[in-house]
Formats: structure tokens, C-alpha cells, sequence
């Protein structure tokens, strides 16, 4: 597939707040299982995500960027419905956020 302004623009990017994270015993790499509020529109989402370099405690809490409208897929058993969005620098990855505290379910353009 091409990448152009319109398939862009067909990703429904959000807002979201990190409600309970824990470590994913299942998965084959280190990963976390996270819920996710992203508002009234969207809800409370579930998705795994390797981002190990951050601890549980300091996940909880935090707003992050997640792609809301992709296929779910399925991680060792566990159903991801969400897709967060990180910078991938070596093997750590920096998660996506804004620089305020916005409402869950803010969209991303």
C-alpha cells in the first residue's frame, strides 16, 4: 500500500489514559498488558505492548497515543485492540504523549 495523505488520515489516532498495566507472563518477549481509557467515544481499550523500559508504576496514569482502528490482533492468547505509538531508540521504546493533560479520547491529526 501507498502511503499518502488519505490513508493517513483514515488512522483514527487518540488520546488515551493508562489505567492498569502488568507484566505479560505469556508473551515470548517481555511485554506489559495495559487498559487504556480513551473517553466516552472510543472506552476502554486493551492492548500488549514491549515497552519494558518503563516501569508499572510509572505507566499508570500516563496519557498516551494509540492507533484505535486497526484489525485486533491476537499475542500469545491475548487480544490487542490497540496500537501504541512509541519512538523506537535501540531496544528501548520513548511512548508518544502529549505536552498537557488533554480528555481521554482527544483526537490525533
Amino acid at each position: 500500500m501507498d502511503s499518502n495523505v488519505e490513508n493517513f488520515a483514515n488512522l483514527d489516532m487518540r488520546v488515551g489514559q493508562i489505567l492498569s498495566a502488568e507484566f505479560f507472563e505469556e508473551a515470548k518477549k517481555p511485554a506489559y498488558i495495559l487498559k487504556i481509557d480513551f473517553g466516552t467515544n472510543v472506552g476502554i481499550k486493551h492492548t500488549s505492548a514491549q515497552i519494558t523500559n518503563y516501569s508499572l508504576k510509572e505507566l499508570i496514569g500516563r496519557q498516551v497515543v494509540a492507533v484505535c482502528n486497526l484489525p485486533s490482533k491476537k499475542v500469545a492468547g491475548f487480544t490487542s485492540e490497540v496500537l501504541i505509538l512509541g519512538a523506537i531508540s535501540g531496544k528501548n521504546v520513548h511512548l508518544l504523549r502529549p505536552d498537557i493533560e488533554l480528555e481521554n479520547g482527544t483526537l490525533i491529526g
